[in-house]
């Protein structure tokens, strides 16, 4: 069989083909029994987006050890927290982490979890690379979107070198949510409509969050905060 006529009949087989679909009772991961046919996994998610802003200039203007190390304590601070909320972790994609929320709380679970990161670029990472760096002018920023829907989660790929795919206007929105002005959080109106609270209002009354219009994406309304959440 050449090249062309394995692809041509796998692209045929996949759409001509009914999905199987089951309803997830917990985060999917690569050990989910998932075949590379129309298979997939059913949940109700909160997906969070964390991603660091001008990367690119970053890697363009400093060296790629002093880069490398700005990853790697971005990423390792934003994953502990994650975890720590009870989140899990989907993916790593550069300069950014993608983190999904399933069960009670999920959505002040994950707002939480996003404000902790703030707190611990502010207050880990950035003292702590200035502290060897002495005269660097590097600031982190980065910013984190968060969405809620239903998600199809299904691999693709091919043997041996696969993913899964998570399909589901959560993962869509929060992704382009961490591509706006960097210094905020940002989440979609059905998070925060749902969210405790703890992560809406501080504790001497003052609103954490300013409501905003998602111009972009059919003017769907959004709200954002630069607010953050101590770390003990």
């Amino acid at each position: 069989m050449t090249l062309k006529s394995e692809l041509e009949e796998w692209c045929s087989e996949v759409f001509r083909s009914a999905w199987e679909k089951r309803e997830g009772q917990k985060v999917p991961d690569d050990d989910s029994k998932l075949g590379l046919k129309n298979e997939a996994i059913e949940i109700q998610g909160t997906v969070l987006y964390a991603d660091m802003a001008a990367s690119t200039d970053m890697v363009d203007t400093y060296t790629a050890d002093f880069s490398a190390e700005i990853y790697k304590t971005f990423l390792y601070c934003a994953a502990k927290i994650v975890r720590s909320e009870g989140g899990a972790i989907s993916a790593y994609d550069g300069d950014r982490i993608m983190a999904v929320f399933i069960g009670d709380s999920k959505n002040t679970r994950a707002v939480r979890a996003a404000m902790k990161i703030k707190w611990a670029v502010l207050h880990i990472v950035q003292p702590r690379m200035k502290a060897i760096y002495t005269k660097t002018d590097f600031v982190l920023t980065h910013v984190t979107g968060i969405d809620t829907s239903s998600l199809l989660v299904a691999k693709t790929g091919v043997r041996g070198a696969n993913d899964l795919v998570w399909v589901g206007r959560a993962a869509n929105h929060a992704a382009k949510l961490s591509s706006l002005s960097a210094g905020y959080t940002y989440i979609s109106k059905d998070v925060y409509d749902v969210m405790n609270k703890s992560v809406k209002v501080s504790g001497d009354g003052n609103p954490m969050w300013e409501s905003r219009t998602w111009t972009a994406m059919n003017n769907r309304p959004i709200y954002r905060s630069s607010w953050w959440w101590r770390i003990d």
